[in-house]
């Protein structure tokens, strides 16, 4: 008797572990539209209520990754080829600085990222307020990027883990986003198409994150770090703190200047310092400050059809400054509260099919530990809708909290 979608359903609805050749062909089945929505559902929500084992995370992670076309790059054996997954942040704009970053020291960056969701900002969000950057190319042309600029920042490719697509959809719509398996399944199976061979992770935790305790982030890194390790990626963990923006800037264009700043030896110091820790290379920053990681970028940008010489599309003329009300001690920044005004604002959206406004931000003057005076600035405000304005505002203002 073959295998049946019913079947797998019931013996997970049960608890009991499912074999390599089950998840594999719920997997195809899946991709094959053979499986309907409310089974799709009911696979995310008794793996949500009955978990995974180490054994059956591995097997679905590689039904994931093989579910599509994997990418393969034309290096030699030795070549470190790696990319960077952030569990989501506010202000979080690393990968546009690591990609280049790493090239410029030998390796070889192909990233593929995602647009944000939320109160958290999305990678090509950001690198989309560069008039003219295309995120979206032939595998033909990423090899070439590959081997001519060593990096490339692009979204995702429908035909690679096709799998993923669909669970992560469902899992939005069924409640089930928390399910730790479904996270280090939906992580790695793209990273795995991907090509890589190196793989670091930074885990947040705090107000801004999904996970709002270290021990939250820490029981996930392990298990992303145990089950990356198994599929055969070298990989290293890091958990950062995601309970005030990182950086200054929040919003698309503003945070991509920001970037800028840091490719040139300058730029926030948290930002600088989680950049170099990342990187996981003690040049990291002598070579920020040479400035050769901005000529790497501006590269990577061109070859991608962006014009960085051009101003930044939506670009907003209005400036408003929230101001403290008392003077004290700034004791906290809610990056949650920061994000989500951002997202009144229009820089984010909270559904795949809204659009967003680049130009729009947050740019903090003061940030946690420091003394201010009732009417110092805490923030610039860039408006282009004017439709949620005073929310936005009222969020910024209770993001802090002065003692």
């Amino acid at each position: 008797m073959g295998l049946r979608i019913n079947n797998i359903l019931e013996a997970k609805s049960s608890g009991k572990e499912l074999s390599v050749p089950e998840l594999d062909f719920f997997i195809q089945s899946l991709v094959r539209e053979e499986v309907t929505s409310a089974q799709a559902g009911a696979f995310c929500a008794f793996t949500l209520w009955r978990g995974m084992t180490t054994a059956e995370t591995i097997a679905l992670t590689l039904a994931m990754a093989n579910s599509g076309m994997r990418m393969h790059w034309d290096v030699s054996d030795d070549t470190m080829i790696i990319d960077k997954h952030s569990t989501g942040g506010v202000g979080d704009k690393v990968s546009i600085i690591l990609a280049p970053l790493w090239a410029s020291l030998g390796a070889k960056v192909p990233m593929v990222s995602a647009q944000g969701s939320g109160h958290t900002g999305g990678t090509l969000d950001k690198l989309e307020s560069i008039a003219g950057f295309n995120t979206h190319f032939s595998p033909d042309t990423l090899q070439s990027l590959i081997a001519n600029v060593g990096c490339f920042i692009v979204g995702s490719d429908e035909r690679i883990a096709p799998a993923d697509s669909i669970l992560y959809a469902l899992r939005n719509e069924t409640a089930t986003v928390s399910s730790v398996p479904l996270i280090v399944s939906s992580i790695l199976s793209k990273k795995l198409a991907e090509g890589i061979n190196h793989l670091v992770l930074d885990v947040k935790y705090g107000c801004g994150a999904h996970m709002k305790t270290r021990t939250e982030a820490h029981h996930l890194a392990v298990a992303i770090e145990r089950v990356g390790s198994e599929v055969g990626l070298d990989m290293r963990v890091v958990l950062s703190d995601m309970n005030q923006p990182l950086g200054n800037a929040v919003g698309n264009a503003l945070e991509v200047q920001e970037a800028i700043a840091c490719m040139k030896g300058g730029g926030p110091k948290d930002l600088h310092d989680l950049v170099c820790e990342l990187s996981g290379d003690q040049r990291a920053s002598s070579i920020l400050q040479s400035g050769v990681v901005y000529d790497k970028f501006v590269q990577m940008v061109e070859a991608q059809g962006g014009d960085i010489s051009k101003p930044f599309t939506d670009h907003c003329k209005r400036r408003i400054e929230v101001k403290a009300t008392h003077s004290g001690r700034i004791m906290s920044c809610d990056a949650y509260k920061i994000g989500y005004a951002n997202l009144l604002l229009g820089g984010g959206r909270s559904s795949s099919l809204e659009k967003i406004h680049h130009g729009v931000g947050i740019q903090l003057l003061h940030k946690k530990n420091v003394d201010i005076q009732a009417g110092d600035s805490l923030a610039e405000v860039f408006v282009c809708d004017e439709s949620s304005l005073d929310e936005a505002l009222s969020c910024i203002q209770d993001a802090y909290t002065i003692i």
